[in-house]
């Protein structure tokens, strides 16, 4: 930020106009569910550390609170940003207002109202039984329209762009707008209403956990980074011509990685092994990352870089993981253990920087005024870095000697579960700091709506935002 005496809405334009309601509702919506899910998060941590924690009420019991947890982040907190972010990019790189703006705010009103349905509807006991895939299957076809409401915007600003060529963020984001209705129809189908037998229901369940992780979250991660480095630093990013074989390295392997998780199960002995060299092939996608991106490590920059380097730090690190744990030494070490949940942990950690990042940026420009506090910004900013690399880090040791215990026959199970409950008491303390963090957050965004309807006359108490247009991508 500089200081300036120019009106704060100098670098707000008709297109951030054109969407500022729905896109504004969308991230109130996703922060909710972020500081709801942390909540719980932290309650189901508690829980395993002190097992009769709301032992006696059946609807908050462990596995329906985990359930309740998981599903709050993903289709809560991820779909909601996800989406909001997607289309403000579109709408910034199209270069023309956001078409069809009610079906966006129609979509969300009805996605986080089967949300909360959904919710009530796993306390009550009917949930799935797929991980990522937990709501009731009754409720799964009314948010699958809403999400489809929601994208159809996007789709119309790809298609009527008033900017001829195209840029990487643009295609990361189309192409998460079309796979994942696709991936989500197709386990809706094979996994409850007309399910598939036996060993294919896990087979389905891991192809569209990571399809949703892989082919959804991730796309959206990375095309804020693509958008936010040059439009902060105002340079061209080095070795872009190299962007679209990381684009379309992702999405041909990103599918093919979820038979990793089920290395020793029943399946043929092709799909993990496939999965194993997909996610070795992955790394390639992830090294044009560094290549392109490698300038939002450098000293310096604004809050919203930082967050968004350690959001491709966390990317990175991710891949890498998951190329050398899937390997069948290591994995019988860490399959089944806290281990699998660091990983899981970082992904999600990666994804959640580079939002932050994105809404940090985008927010001022839609409601066409400055943050009101540098300080909630740097609060935010700290829990964030010191609550998630602690998070994974413990869960990550917890979960490795976890595993090494267990392959010992002779160490009981009690004495397992005392060894790593140490680890576990700081990974709620982590969570704790995270929760504090998210709703420092979710504080401080309900603070810049309450502040912009007030209108003009407020507008020049704040500083003013840099102006961070480049003609990279």
């Amino acid at each position: 930020m500089t200081t300036s005496s120019s009106p704060a809405l100098a670098e707000v334009s008709d297109l951030d106009r054109s969407a500022r309601w729905p896109l504004a509702f969308l991230i109130l919506a996703s922060l909710g569910w972020l500081v709801f899910s942390g909540f719980t998060a932290l309650l189901n941590t508690l829980q395993v550390l002190e097992p009769r924690l709301l032992a006696d009420c059946e609807w908050f019991i462990y596995g329906r609170l985990q359930a309740i947890q998981e599903s709050a982040f993903l289709y809560g907190w991820a779909v909601n940003a996800a989406l909001a972010v997607g289309l403000w990019l579109l709408v910034r790189l199209g270069g023309a207002p956001l078409r069809a703006a009610n079906w966006v705010a129609v979509g969300a009103l009805f996605w986080n109202l089967g949300l909360t349905l959904g919710l009530g509807g796993i306390a009550a006991g009917h949930m799935t039984s797929f991980a990522l895939f937990q709501l009731p299957d009754y409720i799964q076809p009314l948010m699958l329209a809403a999400f489809a409401a929601m994208a159809a915007p996007g789709v119309l600003a790809w298609t009527g762009r008033r900017e001829r060529p195209t840029f990487a963020s643009q295609w990361y984001v189309v192409a998460a707008l079309f796979l994942f209705p696709w991936a989500f129809s197709v386990a809706q189908v094979m996994l409850l209403f007309a399910p598939v037998r036996g060993v294919l229901q896990p087979i389905i369940a891991t192809w569209f956990g990571q399809n949703f992780l892989g082919l959804f979250l991730a796309p959206i991660a990375i095309a804020v980074l693509y958008y936010l480095l040059p439009k902060i630093k105002g340079q061209v990013l080095p070795a872009y011509d190299f962007a679209p074989y990381g684009f379309w390295a992702l999405l041909l392997f990103a599918s093919w990685t979820g038979g990793r998780h089920l290395i020793g199960g029943p399946v043929p002995a092709w799909l993990p092994t496939t999965a194993i060299a997909a996610a070795s092939m992955l790394l390639f996608h992830h090294l044009i990352l560094a290549l392109n991106l490698r300038g939002l490590f450098a000293p310096g920059g604004s809050l919203a870089l930082k967050f968004a380097a350690g959001g491709l730090a966390a990317y990175l690190l991710s891949g890498l993981s998951d190329a050398v744990f899937s390997m069948r030494g290591l994995s019988v070490i860490t399959h089944f253990t806290y281990f699998e949940q660091a990983q899981s942990q970082l992904f999600l950690g990666a994804f959640s920087l580079s939002i932050f990042a994105a809404i940090y940026t985008l927010a001022p420009r839609l409601l066409g005024i400055v943050w009101p506090s540098v300080t909630l910004i740097r609060a935010h900013f700290l829990a964030s870095f010191i609550g998630i690399p602690v998070l994974v880090l413990v869960l990550a040791l917890a979960g490795w000697q976890q595993g090494v215990a267990l392959a010992d026959a002779e160490i009981p199970l009690r004495t397992i579960a005392a060894n790593t409950r140490p680890w576990l008491q700081v990974a709620a303390a982590a969570q704790a700091v995270l929760l504090f963090g998210n709703l420092t957050f979710l504080v401080h965004f309900a603070g810049l709506l309450c502040f912009s309807r007030r209108g003009g006359a407020s507008i020049a108490q704040f500083r003013q935002l840099q102006a961070l247009e480049a003609t990279a991508s």
